[in-house]
């Protein structure tokens, strides 16, 4: 079995210059809402876990901490990278929005 590829899904200062650092999201819900028309959100469960939320997307399970009043940065595991890859392409072209491979810091979007 592949092993899973992770990444941090985060917004960038300024898009042409990596090292600008990040800005945040948005609310949980301004996240959430961002998400919803590339059919990720969450799993409908009413059950939350305390600090850490779960969003699952086409190929994809999107993480962040909810302890804080915006969105700074999610972890993106990717499942079906066929699947998952031309739906996190548009997020990040819709959005404004960057992927970062965390073994090789490569930097998608």
């Amino acid at each position: 079995m592949a092993r899973k590829r992770q990444l941090v899904l985060y917004l960038p200062k300024d898009p042409q210059d990596a090292a600008a650092g990040s800005t945040p999201m948005g609310s949980e819900g301004e996240f959430i809402a961002a998400l919803a028309p590339f059919n990720t959100a969450p799993d409908g469960s009413p059950y939350r876990s305390v600090g850490t939320q779960v969003l699952h997307g086409p190929g994809i399970v999107i993480e962040y901490a909810d302890t804080q009043d915006e969105i700074n940065q999610a972890i993106l595991t990717v499942i079906d990278q066929d699947v998952a890859w031309p739906v996190l392409v548009r997020i990040c072209r819709t959005l404004g929005w960057k992927m970062q491979d965390i073994d090789s810091g490569q930097v998608f979007g």
